[in-house]
């Protein structure tokens, strides 16, 4: 999936841990965040500190990978 805007993050964040059968609490812990932290990135909140998504992807198992290829046109 082409991740272009925090809402886009949030619904591989959600449903990555809904594959994986993590309750939003359980996830909070493992992150160290509270629940309604992550609740806000599920849902794209924009203002997300960067380090604590990094931390939720790497507890989700999900790499990132900064492609440099051509760059695609926004349309």
């Amino acid at each position: 999936m082409l991740i272009r805007t925090s809402a886009d993050l949030g619904v591989v964040i959600r449903d990555r841990r809904k594959r994986l059968k993590l309750e939003q609490s359980t996830l909070a812990k493992r992150i160290g965040v509270s629940r309604q932290w992550l609740i806000d990135v599920e849902h794209g909140h924009p203002r997300a500190e960067l380090a604590l998504v990094l931390r939720a992807l790497d507890a989700l198992g999900i790499h990132l990978d900064a492609n440099t290829g051509t760059p695609t046109s926004r349309a």
